[in-house]
């Protein structure tokens, strides 16, 4: 089923977009931009006409005679840069409607969400040799940081781990959101400005506790920092609900990696970058995707991270450390106040499709990734607080969580069922166990580890791990 649309695209504005892409024409037709000279003719004349339509003013065609020749002779190949130009070109899109409705027999949708739609359901659709050239450069007309994320070889299909056709900007420039770098933190105590109710991601490592308000994280989407003596980087995807927590040091490396946003977007779901490498990465599987990196087998190796209102947490953990509002920069970091349409609305606001037969694109699920198999909990079933005796794979784990906070917490539990215990902890065979947020302390101390999991809304869950996942229907 489609995903559907909310909301608009923060950032410059179109008159802004435009005067940016005024050089982008010109360049096509002078074969700076494209490599024409490679191209068959009539595939050469299409692209020089897609590109006309998103510069008509200064294109190598006049927009009539560009319309023209794409109803004509446009086939499916122009498809990427027909969505392409539906996006930036500033004439009606009741033109590249009808031209795509014509190719594709679908709809004439004016609405630029449909046809990304459209375009993810067929990857067997390969773009036209100029396409990668025209949208490096209407990227680069927005931003000319971007140009280090798109050079050659890396954008080439069998070079990268993702569709360049489905990346898409995502209304702000490299680094517009501006991560956290070893941020200033203060006491429990100190935190005056934060309600009970707030919620935050609580971090614990070797005895190092630190919390990180979702308030002040929605404007900074990554923080960097060394927790416990762990370099680590919380990666935050607002648009996708999900807030992962990622060891940075890989093994052979001299330093930990730093990350950013890139100002991309991957089926709504954030592109982060390295500044080591500016290789793009996949927010939601710690994985590079466009870059240098991409043949290096990496994978980022996730940590534990628990979201749960403050009041909670700072009970739970009295020694605890939490961001100031000393951040550097300004912004509102009011309650409530960042995303506070998107999360309020069932709606998405970039185009991903998503199975809502057994859950709705924005509900929330609770998921572990671990040893190559994949498990999610619906947060629902949490709804009231439950323990849970599952196995993710062959790794039997006891999940406790309570939907009304968005907090669950997982554990191995070997061959041991829990239930819960009267007063709060676990109760195994009639003796109490602790819960900590490194590990379950039983009698004689007997640990059972934590396990690495995080929030997401269901869409992005389903994107990219869809039936290669379990999902929990107990």
């Amino acid at each position: 089923m489609q995903g559907s649309r909310a909301g608009s695209v923060l950032g410059p504005s179109r008159r802004a977009i435009m005067a940016g892409l005024s050089g982008l024409a010109a360049g096509v037709a002078a074969g700076a931009v494209l490599p024409g000279l490679a191209l068959a003719a009539s595939e050469a004349e299409i692209d020089r006409a897609i590109a006309s339509l998103i510069t008509p003013s200064r294109g190598p065609l006049g927009a009539a005679e560009a319309q023209r020749i794409l109803m004509r002779d446009a086939g499916l190949s122009a498809m990427p840069g027909l969505v392409l130009a539906h996006r930036f070109s500033p004439l009606p899109r009741t033109e590249t409607a009808a031209i795509m409705a014509r190719i594709t027999g679908e709809p004439p949708s004016l609405d630029w969400f449909d046809w990304m739609l459209w375009q993810e359901a067929h990857p067997e659709v390969q773009p036209t040799a100029g396409y990668v050239g025209l949208k490096r450069a209407v990227f680069e007309a927005i931003d000319p940081e971007f140009e280090i994320f798109l050079r050659d070889p890396w954008l080439e299909p069998e070079r990268s781990r993702i569709r360049f056709e489905e990346v898409t900007w995502g209304g702000v420039r490299k680094d517009g959101i501006p991560s956290l770098d070893n941020p200033t933190l203060i006491g429990a105590g100190e935190a005056t400005y934060l309600r009970d109710s707030d919620p935050v991601f609580g971090v614990s490592i070797n005895g190092d506790v630190r919390a990180y308000p979702l308030r002040i994280m929605g404007w900074h989407e990554m923080f960097n920092e060394v927790i416990g003596g762990v370099p680590v980087a919380l990666a935050y995807c607002t648009l996708c609900g999900a807030g992962i927590l990622f060891e940075t040091q890989i093994a052979g490396r001299p330093a930990p990696f730093v990350f950013g946003s890139s100002g991309f977007l991957y089926r709504s779901n954030k592109l982060m970058f390295d500044r080591e490498t500016h290789t793009l990465w996949n927010q939601f599987t710690g994985r590079p995707v466009i870059g240098p990196l991409v043949e290096n087998g990496i994978e980022l190796r996730q940590r534990p991270v628990t979201i749960q209102p403050w009041g909670e947490w700072r009970a739970a953990n009295p020694e605890t450390r939490v961001l100031s509002l000393d951040t550097g920069h300004a912004r509102d970091y009011g309650s409530g106040v960042v995303y506070r349409d998107y999360f309020a609305s069932g709606d998405l606001m970039f185009p991903a499709l998503v199975n809502q037969q057994v859950l709705k694109q924005k509900d929330y699920v609770f998921g572990i990734r671990q040893r190559g198999v994949a498990r999610a909990w619906p947060l629902e079933v949490f709804r009231g607080g439950r323990v849970i005796n599952d196995a993710v794979g062959d790794t039997a784990v006891v999940l406790i969580g309570d939907a009304a906070g968005r907090t669950v917490r997982a554990y191995e539990r070997g061959a041991r069922r829990f239930d819960a215990a009267a007063g709060g902890g676990l109760s195994e065979g009639g003796e109490r166990w602790e819960i900590t947020e490194e590990a379950l302390i039983g009698p004689g101390g007997t640990r059972m580890p934590r396990v690495a999991g995080h929030i997401a809304y269901w869409f992005a869950w389903d994107n990219y791990l869809g039936l290669r996942a379990e999902l929990y229907q107990g």
